[in-house]
């Protein structure tokens, strides 16, 4: 057994966890740090209150105990025998202990926050309890939206309500993700990425078809869960039917709290047990090898049954691990237990998603043990639930967009997790027994490296986007906006001045009609500009096929290689794969060494740009390929959304403003 990560771990070394730089993030003008001290005072008040207000009503279908219902509200059809089976297993969930408690707080309040530990079942049960009380008290014209902040889990919670509540996905319970809407007119629950929703108030600025929005996730405090707190709690005064759950995993709500004006807060415990925490003694050079390492030898080893559950930044390099694991998995002999390895990153299709909660291999006759071993990116430390996981294995490394407004470049950094993520890790060992959570990092890094929490994204992220919605929500004050946590000024005016030049916002930064246009495009502005623009240079589809090349991660080297040299090939590998779904074309893509999954997914988000472009009258054409102008068109398009991109040759060295040298050639 295992006694100490060192005997497990490559002996290697890395010499510093990197920092952050927190001064970046600090300014703030006087209405802030007024507002801020106000909060602070609040946050004294006693943060389980109960707001006053009449009794709970007293109202059927909610009040009843799901054992009782024999028919299907929904189907108007008996239950079938697997709802009782799934029934079993949600009753013995810890939140169905709170449940009255929450009748009494949703029907007294307008808003509250509950925190709930990852496997206490507020994502799935919560939601469900909302929709018995918006159909009882509302009617069935109003809905239930849940967000989450990644698609992944917008997707698998969705299909497991469904199952829950003995529907079809894409009927009563469905979801709504970028580029796929699996929903219907019958929906009355819908699991959404928060970008998904703060896209629909552009059209319904008052949300009128919810009656309850819960924000689950909030503690990851994403971009669009940051913007629909500060437009939730103005819709919330406009529309005194609507209630607004924030949902968190981390028990730091207190913020969340005191931004909603010191709304009630409800305390969900999970079922934890205890989780023995193992450090290395020295710092891991390759934290990659180091953690191969760690599940061959706990697999090997280790005397508990149980799964692993190992955290890596991204599908690269989950991929070579996934590899590596099994390739030495079997040159292990047959003498050692099987294991089932799985990826898990948010580009996986829904199949394969699902993978995860399939059952670990049985153990062999001679005893040993069979293991299921996820290898997953942070998705897996509160979005999902993985029963059976007993060992977590941490480097300590996440992938998180940083943001340079001085250049406006856009990075996907590893770094360093904060304390709270790791602390999220570590518990994902203790939901059915004791675990073991392996950290390939000192505990010196822990302790003195690593910051408490996760620097909200709006505070290194390209705000082009979100000004841009915010501006056709209707929301022009950008500087009074109740933001929880307000970024940096350059960072708001550089998307000022980038919406500015392309047009999109007038000299008085009012939205323009190009604007409101480019606004209704699920892409970066930059992006949908170069879409608009390609109709008037006559090759909008070969524009279509390359952006939505670009938005699918599995095509963007080969949409990369068509922008750096505009090989017509490139142009019309979306539209050869596609045309041809038989064998041959997947044999195409393999001896091509082309994703054909990657590729349809593609097809499905250009086929969307193209019913946007319809909505506006945009005609979808192309110049002839025997023209000389093919090519010339092509780069027009491009540079009117990417101009700001360009690099030019000049033979002095001076500074020039808002110029960065990328290179410098030697005489």
């Amino acid at each position: 057994m295992f006694t100490n990560v060192s005997s497990i771990s490559a002996n290697f070394y890395v010499s510093y966890f990197p920092r952050r730089d927190k001064d970046r993030y600090r300014e703030r003008d006087d209405r802030h740090r007024d507002r801020d001290r106000e909060r602070e005072r609040d946050r004294d008040m006693d943060s389980s209150r109960v707001a006053s207000g009449p009794p709970v009503a007293s109202f059927g279908y909610f009040k009843q105990s799901p054992i009782q219902q024999q028919i299907n509200p929904f189907t108007n059809l008996p239950h079938t025998p697997r709802y009782y089976e799934i029934l079993k297993k949600r009753l013995q969930l810890p939140v169905w202990e709170y449940r009255e408690r929450f009748t009494e707080i949703l029907m007294r309040n307008q808003s509250f926050v509950l925190v709930g530990e990852t496997g206490s079942g507020k994502t799935t049960q919560i939601p469900q309890w909302c929709v018995d009380m918006v159909r009882s008290l509302q009617g069935p014209k109003r809905a239930v939206a849940c967000t989450q902040p990644r698609r992944v889990a917008a997707m698998s919670v969705a299909q497991r309500v469904a199952d829950e509540m003995d529907v079809m996905l894409g009927q009563e319970v469905g979801y709504s993700i970028r580029f796929e809407d699996c929903s219907s007119a019958k929906t009355v629950l819908k699991y959404m990425t928060d970008g998904m929703l703060l896209r629909e108030a552009m059209n319904d600025p008052l949300l009128e078809r919810y009656g309850v929005i819960i924000l689950d996730e909030a503690h990851e405090r994403t971009l669009a869960t940051d913007i629909l707190m500060g437009v939730l709690k103005e819709i919330v005064r406009q529309r005194t039917d609507l209630k607004v759950i924030v949902m968190s995993a981390t028990l730091d709500a207190g913020k969340f709290q005191v931004y909603f004006d010191n709304c009630p807060l409800l305390t969900i415990p999970g079922r934890t047990h205890p989780v023995e925490i193992f450090y290395t003694p020295e710092p891991e050079r390759d934290y990659l090898e180091a953690a191969i390492r760690t599940v061959i030898q706990l697999h090997m080893c280790e005397e508990e049954e149980g799964d692993v559950l190992l955290f890596l930044t991204g599908q690269e390099e989950i991929d070579e691990a996934c590899k590596r694991i099994k390739r030495e998995v079997e040159d292990l002999g047959p003498e050692v237990g099987d294991m089932k390895i799985i990826p898990l990153y948010s580009t996986l299709p829904p199949q394969q998603q699902q993978r995860i909660f399939e059952p670990s291999p049985p153990n062999k006759p001679n005893g040993a043990i069979g293991r299921k071993v996820v290898v997953s990116t942070n998705i897996a430390e509160t979005s999902l639930t993985i029963d059976g996981v007993v060992f977590v294995i941490d480097p300590g490394f996440a992938k998180q967009k940083v943001y340079n407004p001085r250049i406006r470049v856009e990075s996907l950094l590893v770094t360093a997790v904060s304390k709270a993520s790791a602390q999220q890790r570590a518990g994902r060992a203790g939901r059915t027994r004791p675990g073991k959570c392996f950290r390939l990092y000192t505990e010196k890094a822990y302790k003195t490296e690593m910051q408490d929490n996760t620097y909200p994204e709006i505070l290194r992220s390209n705000l082009g986007t979100v000004v841009l919605q915010l501006k056709k929500l209707g929301i022009d004050d950008l500087v009074h906006f109740d933001f929880m946590d307000p970024p940096a000024p350059e960072t708001l005016m550089r998307a000022l001045e980038l919406l500015n030049f392309l047009a999109a916002l007038n000299d008085d930064g009012d939205l323009t009609e190009l604007g409101a246009m480019m606004a209704e495009f699920p892409l970066d502005p930059q992006l949908a500009k170069m879409v608009i623009a390609s109709c008037e240079y006559n090759c909008s589809n070969e524009i279509l096929t390359i952006t939505a090349m670009l938005s699918v991660s599995g095509c963007k080297n080969a949409s990369a290689a068509a922008f750096s040299s505009f090989y017509h090939h490139h142009f019309f590998i979306l539209k050869w794969c596609v045309s041809h779904t038989d064998h041959e074309s997947t044999q195409w893509c393999y001896d091509n060494f082309v994703n054909y999954r990657s590729l349809m997914s593609a097809d499905n988000v250009r086929q969307q740009l193209s019913r946007i472009m319809e909505r506006f009258n945009l005609p979808r054409r192309s110049t002839e390929f025997s023209s000389r102008d093919y090519y010339i068109n092509i780069r027009r398009a491009l540079v009117t959304g990417f101009f700001m991109q360009v690099c030019f040759s000049c033979s002095s060295v001076e500074s020039v403003c808002d110029h960065v040298f990328v290179w410098e050639r030697l005489q």
